[in-house]
């Protein structure tokens, strides 16, 4: 199965987030192939991660097509660990869950940068998600004097385990793992070229498997949900990601902001 999704990030009022889900829900309407979930190798899952504001109203606008086989996972960009209690501004889990999301997105770089998200919080963050029965999509990716010195692999690698060491089978079953390099997300951020993400994402096929049955170590114990990558995903690199072989969907940003760009990106992994 392919994961195409997006987060807004900080992003959208209530009335333009209305507008998306609603144009959204209306495309899989008339083409069931745009979501296909639940049929195989081939099937495509979007998921869509709006901000907390918007949540219940994305929800709300996709009606059946919310977290159901055929329709859009929708997630939270963040989660506390606690489940309730004196954490001002925070948002717990369950909150998240009650207002749509099956999936909570965990360890995104700018979390790490800008809010001091340490990989002993990212681990907390995962395992209060799974113990509620969300999805976790645990970010990975490094900065660019690490690529610059050959470190990504080992980098990325230590950022997994660091979330994921210890886990069940099951519950490594349960996770989503993208990988992000800083040096290509955001706005200065530029495409990564092919040969620059094979050995990464070769090392986290071998050590956390995936859902795609072409690479080494995928499908068996202890295998997570799926390998995604995102960073300066656009509808003339999505194909090339999409085709190669250790890759299982794309986590998309601005590309995907724009309700046309993301039914592209959804057209090109259905072909």
């Amino acid at each position: 199965m392919r994961w195409i999704g997006t987060s807004w990030k900080m992003n959208k009022t209530l009335a333009e987030a209305r507008e998306y889900a609603s144009g959204l829900a209306a495309a899989l309407e008339k083409n069931t192939r745009l979501s296909t979930a639940g049929a195989g190798e081939g099937g495509v899952q979007p998921f869509v991660i709006p901000p907390y504001t918007a949540l219940a109203a994305v929800a709300q606008e996709l009606g059946k097509n919310a977290n159901s086989e055929g329709g859009v996972q929708l997630g939270a960009q963040n989660a506390h660990w606690e489940d309730a209690g004196a954490w001002t501004g925070e948002i717990s889990v369950p909150q998240a869950m009650d207002a749509g999301a099956t999936m909570i997105e965990i360890g995104h770089s700018e979390r790490r940068e800008h809010f001091a998200e340490s990989d002993r919080t990212v681990r907390l963050k995962v395992e209060a998600a799974l113990r509620h029965g969300a999805m976790p999509l645990l970010c990975v990716g490094e900065p660019a004097e690490v690529r610059d010195a050959g470190g990504s692999a080992e980098h990325i690698l230590a950022q997994a385990r660091a979330a994921l060491e210890g886990l069940a089978d099951s519950q490594r079953a349960r996770v989503l793992v993208a990988y992000e390099p800083i040096w290509a997300i955001g706005a200065s951020g530029r495409p990564a070229e092919i040969h620059e993400l094979e050995e990464p994402f070769a090392a986290l096929r071998a050590e956390f498997g995936g859902s795609t049955a072409r690479g080494a170590g995928s499908g068996g114990a202890g295998s997570v949900a799926g390998l995604l990558y995102g960073g300066s995903v656009n509808v003339d690199n999505a194909a090339d990601l999409l085709a190669m072989q250790d890759v299982d969907g794309l986590f998309v940003g601005r590309t995907a902001w724009d309700l046309a760009g993301f039914l592209t990106l959804l057209e090109i992994a259905t072909a």
